[in-house]
Formats: structure tokens, sequence, C-alpha cells
């Protein structure tokens, strides 16, 4: 398998997954409480395929998590929005980031290219306390500038299984 390297800078083992690991995932996606039992009699394969399968997924960081997807709107966080920052770049991105990670309303954070240097996904309660959270940001050392848009709507949420799907059919080409 090759090793290519992670936005993170890590290096991964590209995995090539199969028909059965795809359905495997797919299953799991759609029913994240489901046991290996139940997948390996609703797949028609081995339990102990069904384990074997995702402790190589996991350890190939195909599979990264099993925790519940969690709604932030559940909670009163109603608005969602992009925060785009320019820093000073005199450390390095990293003191930038463990700051913003310490803002619970902070729930991504990507460096990016172009005339921005960062790219946050953040939450809040309301527009007006988007404002705090907005300078709370504002506020983080290295910070120099910010713009955000407010989500209107996700009428595409956060997927992965239509890449999942396609995996084994490009490897088949």
């Amino acid at each position: 398998m090759p090793i290519q390297p992670h936005a993170s800078g890590e290096h991964l083992d590209i995995m090539t997954i199969d028909q059965l690991d795809a359905r495997l995932i797919a299953l799991l996606t759609r029913e994240p409480r489901l046991g290996v039992l139940e997948c390996s009699r609703r797949l028609g394969v081995a339990r102990g395929t069904v384990q074997a399968r995702l402790d190589r997924l996991s350890a190939r960081g195909v599979i990264t998590g099993f925790g519940p997807d969690v709604s932030p709107a559940a909670l009163g966080y109603d608005v969602t929005a992009f925060v785009t920052l320019q820093i000073r770049q005199f450390g390095g991105h990293d003191p930038v980031v463990d700051q913003l990670a310490a803002i619970p309303e902070v729930l991504e954070v990507h460096t990016i290219t172009g005339g921005d240097d960062m790219l946050c996904r953040v939450v809040a309660r309301s527009n007006a306390d988007l404002q705090r959270v907005i300078d709370v940001i504002v506020d983080v050392r290295g910070v120099v500038r910010t713009s955000s848009v407010i989500a209107l709507d996700t009428p595409v949420p956060y997927r992965v299984l239509p890449l999942v799907a396609d995996v084994p059919r490009q490897v088949k080409s």
C-alpha cells in the first residue's frame, strides 16, 4: 500500500477497501449501535471476519471513530458560521490552533490556501452570541483579521459514504 502525506503532516497508509468493507462501513454509518454479531448476520459473513475487518479499518485510519454524532442545534447552538482568519505567522499555525481548540464553539479548524490562513466552523446560540464567539477568536494571539459567513441551511451535510461506495468501483477500473 502506498504511503501518502496527510493534511496533518503525518503519513497515512492509503488503503484499498473492497465491497465487503464498503457494505460494513455503510451499515455502521446507518446504524452505529449495531454489534459485531448483528453486523455479521446482516452481511452474511462470520463474526470473526467482521471483527477483523473493523480492526484493520480502524488500525489503518479508515474508520476514525464510533462515537455518537451530536447535533449542536439540539444543544441550543442554532447558528453555524464559517470564519476565515488571517494570522501573523511568527510562530506558525500551531500556537493559534492550540488557542482556537480551547474555544468550545470552534468545531473545526483547517489551514487553507488563498488570501486567508485558516477556516473555522463555529456554532453559536444566536447571531448576538456569534459576535461574542468572533470577539473571542479575534482576541486569540496571532489572529490579525477575521471574516465570517453564516450558514442558512445544510442541504448536503458532511458525508463520506459516496466515497466509500466509489472506492471498490474505482479499484475494478
